[in-house]
C-alpha cells in the first residue's frame, strides 16, 4: 500500500503547496497537520481514552487522546475527524457532533532524535450525555489496544504528574484550554449566569412597531398576512445561513425556555442575536455547546442489547466562523483561490456571486441528501445555488407571495412579488430587483437575499432579510431633494475625476413605518437601507432607498437623546435634533449610491470595489457613506441656501448636523468593533478627533470644533473614496487596523454610557404582524 502523504506547512501553519510522504515528514521536522479528538461524557464528567497499540512508531503503549490522526494531503480537518473516530473506535457521528475548541502546535522529539512531530493539531471535542458502552466500540487492532474512561480532574492531574503511562501533554500550556473548557461547563453557577444575561438583555430598549392600515383594501390586508407569513420562511433561511446547527440550536432553546428562569433568557437573549454569539460583544459566545440541542444516532456504534444509542450535543464553536455556513468551516482563503483558479468565468461567476454557498465533495459524500447535486469535478470543493440548497424554504415563500401577488392592487406590488416568487427557485433575482426599484405601492415589501454581512471572508454571500412596512406618503415627498441630486453630488465627490462614476441615476426614497421585518435583522436594528446590492444593476440603473422612520424615532428617542445628555458638552447639547440625524440618515444611503464601484484595477482589467476589498470592503462602505454623507448634506444645504437648489434646508442645521453626528458615534461603536456599522464608525471618530474636529473636555464630555470639521470631513472622504477608486485592499486594511480602535477617550465615554445604563439598542416587537398571522 502507497505511504500516506501529508501536506508541508510553513512555521505558521500556512500550506506551502508541497505535500510529502509521513516517514518524510517526520524525519525532515516538516510542519504538518492532524486532528484530536476528545470525547468527554456529560453526566459522569469523564474523557474517554484509547491505548496506543504496541506497533505505533510514536508513544507505544500509553493512554491518549480518544481518537486522533494525521490530515493527508489535500484532505479537510472536519472530515478528517469523522474519519479517525470511525475508523480507530468505530463511531460515526455528523459533522455538527464536532466542535472545534483550539489549534495547538505540538513540537517535540523523540525515538533518540529519529522522529519530529512539528504537528498542528485542530483539537475537537464531542461532548455526549452517557457513556458509551465499551462493547460497542470496534477497535482498529493496528492503532488501538483499549478504551476506558477517566475523570477529566484525574487525567489533567496524571498528565501534570508527567505519569509514563500517559502521552504527555503541558496542561500548563496551551493543551491546558481542553480542561479549563470543560471546568467551566461543568461548574456552572446559575445565579451569575441569569444576573449576566440579565445585563446583556437591558442593553436593548423594548419598542413597539407599529402603523396604521386604514388605507389598505381588505385584500390587501389580506395579502399581507401572506407576505408576513413568507417573511418568517425567510428567518428560518437565516438561522442556516449563520451556522448550520443553528436551527436545531433555536428549536432546543425555544422548547426549554419555560424550563427555569436561565432557560427563559437564554431563549430570549438568543432571539435578538440569532445565534450563539453577542453581536454587542464582537461575537463573545453567550451559550456554550453545553447548552445545546441532543440528538440521538442509534446507528453510531454497534447496538447493545438494553441500550438506546448515542446521545451527542450539537456543537457550535467558540469563535464565531468568519464564513458563516456560506463556506466549509475549515476551508481558507488560499484553498478557495485556488479552486478559483481552475473554474471558467461562468464558473467563477457563480462562485464568487451572492447567490450560492460552496461545500466539499467529500462532505457531500457522507450526506445521501446531498449526493444528486455535487457537479463532476476534480476539486473538493464546489458550488451550489441558493434555489437549490434552501428549496424547501424557497418553494413555501414562493407559494405565498405568488398567492398575495394574485391579491394585491397595486400593480407595481403584485410584479415585485411574482418576480420574486420565481426569482426564490430560478436563483435569477434580477427582475425582482428591478421590480423593486420600481416600487410604488402603500404596502413597501422587500424581501429576499441582500446584504454580505455574514460574509466576513470574503464578503460575497447574501443573507436572506425581509422588511415590510407602510408607506409615509407626506415624507418621501419631502425627500425628493435627496434622491433627485445625485448626479450633482457624484460629480462635485472630493475624488479625483478618474474615479467618479460617470452614469449615477436619481434614486428614489421611500420613507416606510416598518410592521415586521425577519432574516438578517439580529443584533442592532437597521434604520434605513440602500438596494440593490448587485453591481450590475447598480451601474445601469442605480440603487433605492427606504427610510424606516419609526425605528429611527424609537432609537432617537431611547438612545441618541440620552448619548447627548451625557457625552455631549452642555455647550452643544441643545444641537442634537431628529431632524439632523434622519437628514443625515438620508445622506448616508444615498451616498452609498454614488462612487466606485465598477472600477478599472491598474492592469486594465474591470472589477468592482466589492470583490477587491473582499472582507473589508461592508466596514469600508458603510465609513463611506457615513462620511461622504456628512460632506453631501453640507454641500446640500450650501446649494439650498444660495437658491442653486430648491428645498427646506436651513444654514442653521449646519451645526446641528455635525454635533449629532458626534453622538451618533457613540451610538453606532457601541455595536462593537466587529460590526461593519462600528467599525466603520470607530475609523470616522479617531480620524476626527486625530484633526481636531472633535474635543475632548475635562469633565469627560465631548464637542464639535465647527473651524475644523468640515476639512476634517473632506479629507477622510477623499481617503475612503481613493480607496476604493483604486481597489487597494492593502490600504483599506492598513487604514482600518490603524483607526478602528478603542482610543482613550473614546473608551472613556464608552465606560460611561454603561455606568448610567444607557440602552445600546433597541429590540422591537410588531403585534400588527402577530395579529395577522392568526
Amino acid at each position: 500500500m502507497a505511504e500516506e502523504h501529508f501536506d508541508v506547512l510553513t512555521k505558521s501553519g500556512e500550506k506551502t503547496g508541497v505535500s510529502k510522504p509521513r516517514s518524510e515528514i517526520h524525519r525532515d521536522g516538516d510542519y504538518h497537520r492532524a486532528v484530536h479528538v476528545w470525547i468527554f461524557v456529560e453526566s459522569t464528567q469523564e474523557l474517554l481514552l484509547q491505548l496506543r497499540s504496541d506497533d505505533k512508531d510514536s508513544w507505544p503503549g500509553q493512554w491518549d487522546i480518544s481518537s486522533a490522526g494525521h490530515i493527508s494531503a489535500g484532505d479537510p480537518s472536519l472530515i478528517s475527524a469523522q474519519r479517525e473516530l470511525e475508523e480507530e473506535l468505530g463511531v460515526k457521528l455528523p459533522k455538527d457532533a464536532f466542535e472545534k475548541i483550539f489549534v495547538f502546535l505540538q513540537e517535540c522529539v523523540i525515538n533518540d532524535g529519529k522522529f519530529i512531530n512539528n504537528e498542528f493539531n485542530d483539537v475537537y471535542l464531542v461532548t455526549i450525555l452517557e457513556p458509551i458502552p465499551l462493547q460497542a466500540f470496534t477497535l482498529q487492532k493496528e492503532e488501538v489496544s483499549a478504551v476506558k474512561y477517566i475523570p477529566y480532574k484525574d487525567y489533567r492531574n496524571l498528565l501534570a504528574k508527567e505519569d509514563p503511562a500517559y502521552v504527555p501533554y503541558d496542561v500548563n500550556g496551551e493543551y491546558g484550554k481542553l480542561f479549563d473548557i470543560i471546568r467551566q461547563r461543568c461548574q456552572v453557577n446559575t445565579e451569575a449566569r441569569s444576573l449576566f444575561l440579565q445585563k446583556q438583555l437591558q442593553r436593548y430598549s423594548p419598542v413597539t412597531l407599529e402603523a396604521k392600515l386604514t388605507e389598505l383594501s381588505e385584500a390587501d390586508q389580506k395579502a399581507l398576512g401572506l407576505i408576513v407569513k413568507a417573511a418568517k420562511t425567510i428567518d428560518d433561511i437565516f438561522y442556516e445561513q449563520v451556522w448550520h446547527s443553528n436551527p436545531a440550536l433555536r428549536d432546543w432553546l425555544k422548547e426549554h425556555a419555560s424550563a427555569s428562569e436561565l432557560d427563559k433568557l437564554k431563549w430570549e437573549y438568543f432571539l435578538i442575536n440569532k445565534s450563539p454569539w453577542s453581536s454587542l460583544d464582537e461575537n463573545e459566545p453567550f451559550l456554550t455547546t453545553a447548552d445545546s440541542a441532543v440528538k440521538l444516532v442509534p446507528e453510531a456504534t454497534k447496538s447493545i442489547a438494553g441500550w438506546k444509542g448515542l446521545e451527542y450535543r450539537s456543537a457550535f464553536p467558540l469563535t464565531k466562523p468568519p464564513g458563516a455556513n456560506f463556506y466549509p468551516p475549515d476551508m481558507d482563503k488560499t484553498e478557495f483561490t485556488l479552486w478559483l483558479s481552475s473554474l471558467t468565468e461562468e464558473q467563477k461567476h457563480a462562485a464568487t456571486g451572492f447567490f450560492s454557498i460552496i461545500k466539499r465533495r467529500s462532505e457531500a459524500n457522507l450526506d445521501a441528501s446531498l449526493s444528486d447535486k455535487i457537479p463532476d469535478s476534480d476539486s473538493d470543493l464546489y458550488s451550489i445555488p441558493y434555489s437549490e440548497i434552501y428549496r424547501p424554504f424557497l418553494t413555501k415563500a414562493s407559494e405565498l407571495l405568488h398567492k398575495a401577488g394574485d391579491l394585491v392592487t397595486s400593480q407595481s406590488l403584485k410584479k415585485l412579488l411574482h418576480s420574486k416568487a420565481e426569482a426564490f427557485l430560478s436563483n435569477d433575482y434580477y427582475e425582482s430587483d428591478i421590480a423593486w426599484m420600481d416600487l410604488d405601492s402603500k404596502l413597501d415589501i422587500t424581501i429576499g437575499p441582500y446584504e454580505t454581512y455574514e460574509d466576513e471572508i470574503f464578503g460575497y454571500k447574501a443573507s436572506f432579510e425581509a422588511f415590510i412596512g407602510i408607506r409615509d406618503d407626506k415624507a418621501t415627498a419631502d425627500l425628493k431633494l435627496f434622491g433627485d441630486n445625485l448626479k450633482l453630488l457624484e460629480d462635485n465627490l472630493p475624488l479625483d475625476s478618474i474615479y467618479k462614476s460617470k452614469d449615477v441615476s436619481a434614486a428614489p426614497i421611500r420613507v416606510i413605518q416598518l410592521i415586521y421585518n425577519s432574516g438578517d435583522v439580529k443584533g442592532p436594528q437597521t434604520v434605513a437601507y440602500n438596494l440593490p446590492n448587485d453591481e450590475k444593476i447598480v451601474k445601469e440603473r442605480g440603487t433605492s432607498m427606504v427610510m424606516l422612520k419609526n425605528v429611527q424615532e424609537a432609537k432617537f428617542e431611547h438612545i441618541l437623546k440620552p448619548i447627548a445628555e451625557i457625552i455631549i458638552s452642555k455647550e452643544q447639547r441643545g444641537f442634537v435634533d431628529f431632524d439632523s440625524f434622519f437628514t443625515h440618515t438620508i445622506c448616508h444611503e444615498c451616498c452609498h449610491g454614488i462612487g466606485p464601484h465598477t472600477i478599472t484595477l491598474p492592469d486594465g482589467q474591470t472589477s468592482t470595489v466589492r470583490k477587491e476589498l473582499q472582507e473589508v470592503h461592508s466596514a469600508m462602505e458603510e465609513a463611506k457613506a457615513d462620511i461622504v454623507g456628512l460632506w453631501a448634506l453640507k454641500f446640500l444645504i450650501t446649494k439650498v441656501n444660495d437658491q442653486t437648489l430648491p428645498g427646506l434646508l436651513s444654514k442653521s442645521m449646519v451645526e446641528s448636523m455635525y454635533v449629532s453626528f458626534l453622538a451618533g458615534c457613540f451610538r453606532s461603536i457601541r455595536f462593537g468593533l466587529t460590526e461593519a456599522h462600528g467599525k466603520g464608525q470607530a475609523l470616522q471618530f479617531n480620524w476626527l478627533y486625530e484633526k481636531g474636529a472633535f474635543v475632548f473636555h475635562k469633565d469627560s464630555t465631548f464637542s464639535v470644533d465647527f473651524t475644523k470639521v468640515e476639512g476634517a470631513v473632506e479629507s477622510l472622504s477623499h481617503e475612503i473614496l481613493t480607496i476604493q477608486g483604486r481597489g487597494d485592499k492593502n490600504a483599506a486594511t492598513l487604514l482600518l487596523n490603524k483607526y478602528c480602535t478603542i482610543t482613550g477617550p473614546l473608551k472613556t465615554a464608552l465606560e460611561k454610557l454603561e455606568s448610567v445604563k444607557v440602552p445600546v439598542d433597541i429590540s422591537p416587537t410588531f403585534p400588527l404582524a402577530d395579529a395577522l398571522m392568526n
